[in-house]
């Protein structure tokens, strides 16, 4: 389950606290009176046989006498009770518990594990939810709703805070109070049993009364629900994470370069970045980012004016400005030609504005007005060192009467006591951003710009792969195996996803690697073959550069003696003869793969070679990856700018780069056999790339195909061909990233007409942020499948699933010259057949009045249709698929989506 009944958790009608209590400081206590303080609207029902009467309000002695029905339980009982009431609750129809009782996974015992699984069992005829156990409750502001044992009541405000520890969110919710700043939720998860971040996700993104959300995670649990949610949410709001236990799970041995370079923790980061959520590194970070967030600055870019009458905060807050990867803005002519007319001559004459040590009120006024106006600036800081020529209340009161309508763009630090305590007061009534030191000040600017950074990515189209994998070639070289493949079976998987490879032969004995020496021609390296050796050339197992057959065989010889003596133990299978390949001044790339026990498989690349460890150069990424991905991914590393070229070195083919990770990617999504990936050197040169020494481990895969991704990858199996009575031959699958062009040509081929009819405005356009948001979809919850003549998209149709995939709304669209001729109703049944293979109970979608067309194809389908509420001239057509519903023209549309 997802967001289903928690509306019920944090928007309930009605609340019972079972084991509520009179007796001072106990939580049954802490719970009552924080519940009856906090405004809530609704009844609130204490239950406990040994009191009358809690806090003033009436007390029952049992679930079953309770008066009426509450729609949120709060239970504080000792542990093993807690099923039972849970199955008491249901049963009643109460729709959500908080269970702040310890004592079940958190006790770390078998007995601890049997009594969440009864509770969960209770709970799950009833679709009752639980948040818990083992946390401290749950704050909804807006319901006037305090069903927790933290301190006080929070301010309302718009950020929602998410946390599996109860002692950070106390801290957070003391920390803010004495600030000001307030939260829309305040939700302490505790063990997860039920609720989990990906519903907490799903609910906060779609509740109009936050605008952010900050996570505290100390671990997922269903990393796809979680990906689903995560990309969902930001790109609606921000969302920023702090990630605890980094050091502890860092510690990961590993039998390949990939695996040992990458800790959980790296994992951890590279899901955070490809869901588009910012990460805090510590709790000083995290009360920056509730500071920033709650203000809801805005800002366009990373490029920061900074203005200050200090020199030396200025030159502080541009170092950490670098530090984070921000900008400091080029100042127009203009700006410096205006400023120079405003401040005195004394001043910096660039960025950061130093307008001197006893600029007034009307100084920093003047001053910030003129930056208002330069394109150049996605935002300002303001920094204030007090001085005894100047008042600094005076300065902020002229600075808060300054920005007016800007109020996005500023972010302010006052250093001091008595008057920047005034100064901030000021600020925070007026809803500016402000903080403690410059540090902090650049660290929530950056916080912003990354978000920003992160959304105008979403909206870049990736450039189109064709590619074909011989994927039979491929199964070929993994059928039946385990462990580490011998180079040979390398080489045959590498080749069939178009990976360069250099040619190599095994050889059982030295005579044998002399022949194949001979056979192979030139000059060759020598290589052992053990699955025991990891790092062949710590055991003396590599020698380079060698020319004819009998210099290979003394080599092998040699080898052997000095790696037999270096491991004693190993197991030695022979030798592995490979061409040597000649590329001078190449950069020496690591390309990988491994598993995480949390995410699944990720990619690595960096920079490669025999130091590798030692250099630890290296960017992770889930698959799978798209060419915008795959290049991002290689710009987060420090060979990068080698790669790019420098002095009279010429840039390394970086397509080709990104065409190997690309193909990569999708070796790790076609193969869910393959557990490691080692390709370490790969040289890279303007001439292109070719893999000189890799190394993959198979571990064969109980699991349903494609399922250990924590991203749900293309569905390739979903593609065939159709035939259209206007147009003969077609392709039909579903739609991809790269597609956005074709669909920006298909939506230039619209009528106004029907442009109004599809998309209930009349735009000339498709807008950059609508067209990534139809091409790039979350396959696990959403499809869309587009037609193509040729290179030239017809049609579209489409579903989105609630996050429950019980309900999904469609749309269909097609090529205005083409209506009325079958496709659009092909492109339905398309559609509604694969929403059933997915078990998805009601489609339904908006439709105005006068689209005709739309209307009756709606009606042959067997919609129902009814009038939306507040919509005038919209009708909505809902159609039931757990009923007897349309059946498509042929066999092969169920095939496939079921098989998805």
């Amino acid at each position: 389950m997802t967001v289903r009944n928690l509306d019920a958790v944090f928007a309930p009608k009605s609340v019972a606290l079972i084991g509520a209590s009179a007796r001072p400081n106990s939580v049954g206590a802490v719970v009552a009176r924080n519940l009856l303080s906090a405004g809530f609207q609704g009844p609130v029902m204490p239950v406990n046989p040994k009191h009358a009467w809690v806090m003033g309000a009436p007390c029952h002695p049992s679930v079953k006498s309770l008066p009426v029905t509450p729609e949120l339980a709060v239970i504080c009982t000792p542990p093993e009770t807690v099923p039972g009431l849970i199955g008491e609750l249901g049963a009643r129809g109460t729709k959500g518990a908080i269970v702040i009782t310890a004592g079940f996974r958190d006790a770390g015992s078998a007995a601890g594990l049997k009594l969440e699984q009864a509770m969960l069992d209770a709970a799950r005829p009833h679709l009752l939810r639980i948040v818990g156990p083992n946390g401290i409750g749950v704050v909804s502001t807006a319901s006037h709703l305090n069903a927790s044992f933290a301190a006080g009541n929070p301010r309302a405000g718009h950020v929602a805070f998410v946390a599996q520890s109860g002692a950070v969110v106390g801290t957070v919710l003391d920390w803010a109070g004495a600030r000001g700043i307030g939260f829309s939720h305040l939700v302490s998860l505790g063990d997860m049993a039920d609720v989990d971040f990906g519903d907490m996700l799903d609910y906060l993104a779609n509740d109009p009364g936050t605008h952010a959300i900050l996570l505290y995670v100390e671990a997922i649990t269903q990393p796809r629900k979680f990906m689903s949610a995560a990309r969902a949410a930001a790109r609606l709001k921000p969302v920023i994470a702090i990630k605890a236990g980094r050091s502890a799970a860092a510690a990961k041995a590993a039998a390949s370069h990939t695996g040992a370079l990458a800790g959980a923790d790296d994992v951890y980061d590279a899901a955070f970045r490809r869901a588009g959520i910012l990460r805090a590194f510590d709790l000083d970070e995290v009360f920056d980012a509730v500071e920033t967030l709650a203000m809801r600055p805005h800002v366009g870019g990373d490029r920061l004016a900074i203005l200050t009458n200090g020199g030396g905060v200025g030159v502080l807050a541009t170092d950490k400005l670098m530090e984070l990867g921000g900008r400091l803005a080029e100042l127009d002519p203009s700006t410096i030609a205006k400023l120079n007319r405003v401040l005195p001559p004394t001043w910096s004459h660039a960025n950061p504005v130093d307008i001197i040590g006893d600029a007034d009120g009307k100084r920093y006024a003047a001053a910030l007005e003129t930056l208002f106006a330069d394109r150049n600036i996605d935002g300002i800081l303001v920094l204030h060192c007090p001085t005894a020529v100047a008042s600094g209340v005076e300065a902020a009161q002229a600075v808060v009467g300054a920005i007016g309508g800007h109020k996005g763009l500023v972010l302010t630090n006052w250093l001091g006591a008595a008057d920047a305590d005034g100064a901030r007061k000021l600020f925070a009534d007026a809803g500016v951003a402000t903080y403690d030191t410059p540090e902090k000040a650049v660290r929530g600017f950056m916080h912003l710009a990354r978000y920003r950074r992160v959304q105008d990515q979403l909206m870049e189209v990736p450039s189109a792969a064709e590619f074909t994998p011989d994927l039979a070639r491929a199964r070929r070289a993994v059928a039946g195996k385990e462990g580490w493949l011998d180079p040979i079976a390398v080489q045959e998987i590498l080749t069939a996803y178009g990976i360069p490879v250099a040619r190599c032969a095994l050889a059982l004995t030295p005579n044998e690697a002399a022949g194949k020496a001979r056979e192979l021609g030139g000059t060759v390296a020598l290589k052992i073959v053990s699955p025991d050796i990891t790092h062949k050339s710590d055991v003396g197992g590599v020698v380079l550069h060698l020319a004819g057959s009998e210099a290979v065989r003394g080599a092998a010889d040699a080898m052997l003696a000095r790696v037999t003596e270096a491991a004693p133990s190993a197991k030695l299978d022979g030798f592995l003869i490979q061409e040597m390949v000649a590329r001078p001044g190449a950069c020496e790339l690591i390309a990988g793969m491994a598993v995480d026990a949390t995410f699944g498989p990720f990619l690595l690349f960096g920079q490669g070679g025999v130091a590798v460890e030692r250099i630890a150069d290296r960017a992770l990424a889930l698959p799978p990856l798209n060419s915008v991905l795959a290049r991002e991914l290689m710009m987060r590393t420090r060979v990068w700018q080698l790669l790019k070229g420098y002095r009279a070195r010429p840039p390394a083919d970086l397509d080709a780069i990104v065409s190997v990770l690309m193909r990569l990617s999708q070796l790790v999504c076609d193969l869910d056999e393959v557990a490691e990936i080692d390709i370490n050197p790969l040289l890279a040169d303007e001439k292109g790339l070719i893999a000189v020494d890799a190394r993959m481990r198979i571990a064969p895969s109980q699991r349903a195909p494609g399922s250990r991704l924590a991203i749900k990858p293309y569905p390739q199996n979903l593609e065939r061909r159709v035939t259209t009575e206007p147009l003969g031959d077609c392709l039909l699958r579903p739609i991809r990233p790269e597609d956005a062009p074709a669909v920006a040509q298909l939506f230039a081929r619209l009528t106004p007409e029907d442009v109004r009819h599809r998309f209930f405005s009349p735009l000339r356009a498709l807008p950059g942020a609508l067209l990534a948001r139809l091409t790039q979809i979350d396959y696990d919850r959403e499809m869309a499948f587009v037609l193509f003549d040729g290179s030239d998209a017809i049609g579209v149709s489409r579903i989105v699933a609630d996050p429950d995939n019980m309900r999904a709304e469609f749309a269909v669209l097609v090529r205005s010259d083409l209506k009325g001729r079958g496709i659009g109703r092909m492109l339905m049944q398309e559609i509604v057949a694969y929403a059933r293979s997915r078990g998805i109970q009601e489609l339904f979608g908006d439709v105005l009045e006068d689209n005709a067309l739309m209307l009756a194809l709606c009606r042959e389908l067997g919609c129902a249709m009814s009038s939306v509420m507040g919509a005038q001239g919209v009708v909505r057509a809902t159609l039931r698929l757990s009923a007897t519903g349309i059946r498509s023209d042929t066999d092969s549309v169920l095939r496939a989506a079921r098989q998805n």
